[in-house]
């Protein structure tokens, strides 16, 4: 997809309805996740179960025309079509989805304890949260269950790594707290920290790329912004009118952005605490009456991986993706029942979960980056904005730096 085209659906996938299931539970697809190298695709598919997809897709899937684009040699260097669907039954209704960094030494060492008799290899793992407070560890390549984390008291919403590699993992629940987790810890994982403060369900977590810093989102009109070094409350973010729902750091930490069911999407400088932008989410047809008045509530917000994108699903039935320097959407593209989205690690391809329990795959924006926002992506990811306001550099330079030039 090329910049200022509609999104194209490439692909759906469908949770089939086998009888054993229990038909109490629930079909929402709450959460969906690539792994950080592009591999594999993870989605709770309903009815207590995750599918884990390899990646890219096996041809059926993909309609005719896109085969050359999505299963490319340059996507499949190591013979991943080799790699086999697996499901994993977690018992519960799985609302949180989270992908350990890949490779990493930790990982290998958890890996190595389940299974002392094979060769040190890396292990990807995955993490999901479930209806009845607890947490399951997964090992990705075998579907084996390497841990079970109990502590919270309900429904683990939303679940995040430190992009790090230290298996450092925090989860959100609707207990009204958010818990540190270390992995490595007595090869049986540990709780290092709770996290308390909010006073409704905390919908979502994000960390930043940098791991200094962890933004909170609960049924409140603020956000929550912590230090990942002191696990203390750096500062509250205001200025949403409803419940906050979703957040996400750009790729280079300098910016946060958040989703609320005020229909708009507030773009901070998480540092300085600065609001630096709103997007509005109208509608596209105006309505007579006023029955619609919370049709446009955001349900997920993502940044792109070059970040120069924002993807977001709105109860309109919009799947939305704007430039971050423009204030309208660039793209629109048609989607029932959206509850959650995320890009594909190397762009070009946007996830978005349904609450029938389907996933749909979109094409998105892949754009050749400036070498402007190259080097600022590059500065900022180790400078804070009070860092680069101290540089004895222009002002211009300066504002182009702290994304002050919209």
């Amino acid at each position: 997809m090329e910049a200022g085209e509609e999104p194209l659906l490439l692909a759906e996938l469908k949770p089939g309805r086998p009888h054993q299931f229990d038909w109490k539970s629930s079909c929402e697809t709450w959460s969906v996740a690539f792994s950080p190298d592009g591999s594999w695709f993870a989605w709770s598919q309903g009815h207590c179960v995750v599918k884990l997809v390899p990646w890219p897709l096996e041809e059926q899937f993909i309609p005719k025309g896109f085969e050359a684009k999505s299963r490319s040699s340059k996507n499949d260097p190591k013979g991943r079509g080799s790699l086999k669907e697996k499901t994993l039954d977690c018992g519960q209704i799985v609302w949180g989805l989270a992908f350990s960094p890949w490779p990493s030494p930790p990982s290998r060492k958890l890996w190595a304890r389940h299974h002392p008799q094979a060769p040190d290899v890396s292990c990807l793992i995955l993490a999901t949260g479930l209806n009845d407070g607890q947490i399951k560890i997964w090992e990705v390549q075998t579907g084996l269950l390497l841990l079970n984390l109990s502590g919270h008291q309900d429904v683990v919403r939303d679940l995040s790594f430190t992009p790090s590699g230290s298996l450092i993992l925090v989860s959100a629940s609707r207990d009204k707290t958010l818990r540190i987790w270390d992995l490595n810890k007595h090869g049986r994982g540990k709780q290092i920290q709770v996290l308390s403060g909010h006073l409704q369900w905390v919908y979502c977590c994000s960390i930043s790329p940098d791991c200094s810093m962890l933004c909170s989102a609960a049924g409140e009109k603020s956000v929550f912004l912590w230090s990942m070094r002191s696990y203390t409350l750096i500062r509250k973010l205001e200025g949403h009118q409803s419940s906050v729902v979703s957040c996400d750091f750009s790729p280079d930490s300098a910016l946060l952005v958040t989703a609320s069911y005020d229909t708009s999407v507030i773009m901070w400088d998480p540092y300085t605490g600065e609001r630096l932008r709103s997007l509005h989410h109208t509608q596209l047809e105006p309505t007579m009456d006023d029955s619609d008045v919370h049709m446009s509530s955001l349900r997920s917000v993502c940044f792109s991986p070059e970040g120069l994108y924002l993807a977001t699903v709105a109860d309109d039935r919009l799947l939305r993706i704007w430039a971050l320097e423009l204030k309208a959407p660039v793209a629109f593209a048609p989607m029932t029942n959206g509850l959650c989205c995320t890009f594909f690690p190397h762009g070009g391809i946007i996830a978005t979960g349904t609450r029938d329990g389907h996933v749909q795959f979109w094409t998105a924006p892949r754009v050749l980056s400036s070498l402007k926002h190259l080097c600022r992506k590059a500065l900022r990811s180790f400078l804070t904005t009070y860092q680069v306001l101290a540089l004895p550099i222009p002002k211009k330079m300066k504002e182009f730096l702290t994304y002050r030039t919209f």
